[in-house]
């Protein structure tokens, strides 16, 4: 009982911040500033943590909590309601022409264990709100339009994210998943299982192409970009592709007092040189290009001992694959030439290479073309985060919406996004979708 009224506390001092210094003048054309609102704080009750943030793992009660919420709002807007086989939640209007193929908008509802809860719900409440708005103005689109939440798309569960988006265009790998098993060491078969989800059916969640149209997700921007422009929205130019690399520097442990320094064969002291010139690499090659040593580890880690053996990850993005190929050749490169003078031995072994997807100019175009609709200047930037639209724009057109984000923090309680720009996001939602 105690933590219920924790919660519902919670709920009303979050409704209370995001109405604190909402601009009512935002509400027209049907969208409700008010409603989404609510529904955001409604949310933020499920898998509240002690700290104020958002716990929904994927395929979680928590998850299950959220999706039962979203789709009591989807029938009260008159959505026809189905779930997939992959656990994917869609609502759907059936439009003036129901054969048509159908434009898609959503997210996920899912989290990191101390998230904050803006990441994913944004997306799917404004979906939802753009159904809403359709409704109270007895406007009815051409194609069908369906308002989706995808299946863990954050990947805490399985360390493997992204699930419900590529089971839609069949990207999964069954005998992987197979194999796989989650944080509490619970096989993927059995947790999906204990979702009222079978095996078979979740390998059968696969679209054709052909019924989809468009997909159009919008998403907070986890940067600073549009917070330095003043701009509370913009569009994507293309969606990151990560290659991650492990490298172990592996030179010779002494004593730190009896081994001259001209003798030495000193694993950090390389993997320092290299970790202090990867951050020039980036902007050499392309302006939407980073690089980041996330982990360095090293061996034995004494303090009168000369580290032995340095391992190091390197993230490598950029949302074109020419260019992120090209860094990534760049770096290895500078780690050959940091260790080969100093008879250090160099291993690498490639962890993660996904290609980035850019987003096609049409989509690019239209989603211009929405924002200046709103008396707002377009802003271009790129996406260097993973999201179910990078999933699907491998087979489908695809546009992504950034709204802004305080300070640029997600991931974490902090995280906030101004209701004035989530309305205002909303409303460049829903011209993009009537345009489409």
């Amino acid at each position: 009982m105690k933590r219920l009224t924790e919660n519902q506390n919670f709920t009303a001092f979050f409704y209370q911040k995001l109405m604190k210094d909402y601009d009512h003048r935002n509400d027209h054309s049907g969208v409700s500033g008010e409603r989404l609102a609510k529904r955001l704080s409604q949310l933020s009750e499920i898998g509240l943590t002690t700290g104020g943030g958002s716990c929904r793992i994927g395929f979680s009660n928590e998850e299950l909590q959220a999706k039962e919420m979203v789709k009591e709002w989807m029938e009260g807007a008159g959505l026809e309601v189905r779930m997939d086989g992959a656990g994917n939640l869609f609502g759907r209007i059936h439009g003036k022409y129901p054969d048509k193929a159908a434009v898609l908008s959503g997210s996920h509802l899912d989290s990191v264990p101390n998230g904050g809860h803006f990441d994913g719900p944004l997306g799917v409440l404004a979906a939802l709100e753009v159904a809403e708005a359709w409704k109270a103005t007895d406007y009815i689109p051409e194609r069908p339009y369906e308002v989706v939440v995808f299946t863990d798309e954050e990947g805490s569960r399985f360390n493997n994210g992204l699930l419900g988006s590529s089971a839609v265009v069949g990207g999964n790998d069954k005998e992987i998943l197979l194999q796989t098993v989650d944080m509490h060491g619970k096989a993927f078969q059995d947790v999906i299982e204990e979702n009222g989800l079978t095996l078979e059916q979740f390998f059968q969640s696969e679209q054709k192409r052909e019924d989809i149209a468009a997909f159009i997700e919008v998403h907070i921007e986890q940067g600073k970009r549009l917070e330095k422009e003043n701009l509370p929205v913009g569009f994507v130019t293309g969606i990151a592709g990560p290659c991650w690399l492990e490298l172990t520097f592996t030179g010779k442990a002494g004593h730190a007092g009896n081994t001259p320094m001209d003798d030495r064969y000193d694993a950090l002291v390389a993997a320092g040189d290299f970790v202090r010139q990867v951050e020039a690499l980036p902007s050499n090659i392309s302006p939407s290009a980073v690089a980041t040593v996330g982990q360095l580890n090293v061996f034995p880690n004494g303090v009168n001992v000369i580290p032995g053996k340095v391992t190091l990850t390197v993230d490598i993005r950029d949302i074109f694959l020419e260019t992120r190929d090209r860094l990534v050749a760049e770096v290895l490169a500078l780690a050959k030439a940091v260790t080969e003078p100093r008879n250090i031995q160099l291993q690498v072994e490639e962890k993660v290479r996904i290609e980035p997807v850019p987003i096609k100019a049409d989509m690019q175009r239209k989603a211009r073309a929405a924002i200046e609709k709103q008396g707002i200047t377009p802003y271009a930037l790129p996406s260097g985060a993973g999201h179910d639209a990078m999933i699907l724009g491998r087979h489908l057109p695809v546009a992504m919406l950034f709204v802004r984000s305080k300070d640029g923090v997600s991931h974490h309680p902090a995280e906030w996004t101004d209701l004035n720009d989530c309305v205002i996001a909303v409303h460049t939602l829903k011209q993009l979708l009537e345009d489409l």
